[in-house]
């Protein structure tokens, strides 16, 4: 039973995880966009950039680790 409910959470194609990227992109910029109001200068520039670096790290992971499963 628990099996069957751990493989819905196992990214197993590059689509599922392009998905994954997205929604982890897409929430980075969110995140950056309220640094930047709530500290205006350079500060929230530097924290805003910050959000989009983590998300490319972990997607280059992420896709590493298919391309190793899959090998």
């Amino acid at each position: 039973m628990w099996n069957r409910v751990g493989r819905l959470f196992t990214i197993k194609t590059k689509f599922e995880a392009y998905l994954v990227i997205y929604g982890l992109g897409t929430g980075a910029v969110e995140r950056g966009l309220h640094f930047m109001q709530q500290y205006p200068g350079v500060g929230g520039l530097l924290l805003f950039a910050a959000c989009p670096v983590g998300v490319m790290m972990a997607g280059a992971r992420i896709l590493d680790s298919i391309e190793a499963s899959a090998g």
